[in-house]
Formats: C-alpha cells, structure tokens, sequence
C-alpha cells in the first residue's frame, strides 16, 4: 500500500501542476451532457494522471470523469476526478479538489484529496490513520443529532423526492449552522473534525470513492442513505450513490431513519 500512496501522490502532484496554471484566469470551457461544465484544466489534469497509470500500470483499470473507462485485467482500478468542484474552481474558490481512489476488487483501498491551490492533501488507506499534510486527522464525537453540523454540496443536486428527505434530516440537526458549497472539501473537513455530517444524493464513483478511506481513516463512516456499504464496479460510470459521511458513527441510526422515513 506504500508504494500505491507514493503513486497517488504523484498522480495528485501532476494534476495539480497541470491546473494551477488555469486557476482564476482565461481558460476553456462548455457544457457537458448533463449541462455541468468541464474546463481545460479538467481536461489536462486528467490526462495527465492517465499519463502516468499508462505507463506505470498497464493493467490497471482506470474511471475517469473526463475520458471514463479503461478496462484492466489485475482487479484494480484507479478511479480520478481531476477537479470535484468545477464550479467553484471557475469562480475562483479554493474549494475544489482532485480527487484519486484506489478500488480493489470494487472496494477504496486508497484515497486522496489534494487542493493544489492551499497545499492540503489528505491521504487515507485501509488499515492506517488519515493524514492531512502528513499530520493524523480525527473526526469529532457529536452528541445528538441537534448538534451537529451539516454539509452538502447544494440543494440543485437533489430531485423532488431527496430534498424532500434531506430537508426532513437537516431540520433536526444545528439546521443555523448548516453549510452549503464545498463539493469533497466538505469530507476534507469532516475528517479534520470541523464538522459532523455531509449528506449527498447522485454522486458518481469519482465523486466518493476516495473519500471513503480518508474518513473511515479518521474514525468516521461512509454508507448509502439505508446505512449500507458503497461498492463500485470500476467498469460503471452511471450508477448514482445516495451518501451519508459521518465523523461519529453514532449518529447512523438517527440520521438513516430521518432520510428513509415514508421512504
């Protein structure tokens, strides 16, 4: 797992050079199908993490957001989002982030957020302690639901149905200190211990899959909204998760029963 962190840190030194230079300037950009946006910068962090798998692990499988599947043939895939967050990296916020998971056999064995634009770069591996910037992280205990801090992305990720329940959840929670934007910074977050909960419906497996072994690293859990482990089949880049991070485990019961009530 050593040498696979050391990879991945490349991998995330090469994106973050390869976006920099675009970073609140003129860059490229359109619409995809779904109408989010993919810019220049996407493009080239991708490519050039896929550079470096090509030619150090041929067999390896590779899910890309940009330039999506390359089958493999070791039971290892890597899966890259160059920028989670694109919106935010267009206007100029330091909140987006690459992000690169390791799936062994369809499970995050690896994971790292890196913000090439503050230096943080979170790392978290099965078996080991999250670290931030080399230094071990920890989720923070959270007493009852009513204290806890919430965090999604926006509520223009959610249809009909899941805003309904969401909204359900975040009234019971410290609902005045609840926080919205922040894409995987919000898990960055989380692991650091600075706030409790991040509650995502739709995401993709380059949107979560490393995100899974930075928190679970730093003592908090991943699941979907019926409190059941994530799988990914690294040959998949359709299938939607609805996700539940939490920084203490807790709170699952109270907040799955939140989410699944008249579900």
């Amino acid at each position: 797992m050593y040498s696979d962190s050391i990879l991945a840190g490349r991998l995330a030194d090469a994106a973050g050079n390869a976006i920099r230079p675009f970073y609140r300037s003129d860059f490229g950009h359109e619409a995809k199908g779904d109408m989010s946006p993919v810019t220049e910068a996407d493009r080239a962090a991708e490519a050039a993490m896929r550079a470096i798998l090509d030619a150090e692990c041929p067999s390896d499988g590779i899910l890309g957001e940009e330039f999506g599947v390359k089958p493999g043939t070791s039971g290892r895939t890597w899966v890259l989002d160059p920028i989670d967050g694109t919106v935010s990296f267009m206007a100029g916020r330091p909140i987006f982030g690459t992000l690169i998971a390791l799936l062994q056999d369809g499970f995050p064995v690896l994971g790292v957020l890196d913000q090439c634009i503050s230096g943080e770069r979170w790392i978290g591996a099965v078996g080991e302690a999250t670290t931030l910037n080399g230094k071990p992280m920890m989720t923070r205990r959270c007493r009852a639901l009513a204290d806890a801090t919430l965090a999604s992305s926006g509520p223009q990720y959610f249809d009909n149905h899941s805003a309904e329940h969401f909204m359900v959840l975040a009234a019971k929670t410290a609902h005045k200190r609840m926080v919205w934007g922040g894409d995987c910074y919000n898990y960055g977050l989380l692991a650091a211990g600075q706030i409790d909960l991040v509650v995502e419906a739709g995401l993709k497996a380059y949107d979560i899959a490393a995100l899974i072994p930075i928190i679970e690293g730093a003592g908090g859990m991943v699941c979907d909204w019926q409190g059941e482990p994530l799988y990914f089949d690294g040959r998949d880049d359709k299938k939607l998760h609805n996700v539940i991070a939490l920084g203490d485990a807790a709170r699952l019961e109270d907040v799955v029963k939140l989410l699944i009530c008249n579900h």
